[in-house]
């Protein structure tokens, strides 16, 4: 059979580091230690955090419990086994600040998936976000081999749709009542970047961008791309970040 429709993605031994204004950004696989701080932070960020995320029969105590981590490891694990996920771990200056995942892989004539991320306050407008969706989305559409990426952002989610935005992300329409988030169906927008569309590596258009002096018109510093210029990362997710993967 064609390598092209059946090979699953390759394992992610570390993507990066890239500079964003405070230090590097690194990407790399989750592990066993992350557990804690995972946990502190996301408990730490629950009332930035909990809005954007699938609804759940648990307090969110109790979805970051003692336990949690192994369970949302596991879960990765098994998805990465079977070839519909890559989770990564995002890192600054070798610190645990967040997690990236590209799930919902589909291989054969689809090679898509979906990506969801979340960051913790503290690095909210250093670049670390887009960064990572960067670096993630770059190794997606290459040695990941998909064609497609897709991003499902709440439209009240603002500070994520900036960030795909000026990654160069379509905006291809609204689902609605997509996903059950926070207690009730809520309407997503659809965002999508192709293997086509990939000129240039993003982690590379982002660095730049990003060492670029700040301009108050708005205009980009990269003249190959209508991408706009970088603002404050307010808000740290994309609702599917934290979703269960092997239930996509």
């Amino acid at each position: 059979m064609n390598e092209r429709y059946s090979s699953l993605p390759q394992r992610v031994s570390a993507l990066g580091p890239v500079a964003c204004r405070r230090g590097q950004v690194l990407l790399r696989p989750l592990t066993r230690s992350d557990g804690a701080r995972w946990r502190h932070l996301r408990l730490q960020d629950e009332p930035i955090l909990r809005p954007w995320e699938v609804s759940s029969a648990m307090t969110w105590d109790e979805r970051h419990d003692g336990g949690a981590w192994r369970r949302h490891r596991r879960e990765l694990r098994s998805a990465e086994v079977r070839g519909e996920a890559i989770a990564l771990a995002i890192c600054l200056d070798d610190e645990f600040v967040g997690q990236v995942t590209v799930g919902g892989i589909q291989r054969g004539v689809l090679r898509s998936g979906w990506i969801g991320y979340w960051v913790g306050t503290p690095w909210n407008g250093l670049g670390v976000a887009t960064t990572a969706v960067a670096l993630a989305v770059d190794f997606a559409l290459s040695r990941g081999g998909l064609h497609r990426v897709e991003a499902t952002i709440a439209p009240g989610n603002v500070a994520s749709r900036k960030v795909v935005s000026r990654l160069g992300f379509r905006q291809e329409g609204l689902l609605e009542r997509y996903l059950d988030v926070d207690g009730r169906w809520q309407d997503h927008l659809l965002f999508a970047m192709t293997a086509e569309e990939l000129v240039r590596p993003l982690a590379e258009r982002v660095a730049e961008i990003l060492a670029a002096p700040r301009h108050s018109s708005g205009s980009s510093s990269d003249p190959q791309h209508s991408v706009p210029a970088p603002r404050p990362d307010a808000e740290p997710i994309i609702t599917r970040a934290n979703r269960e993967i092997p239930h996509d």
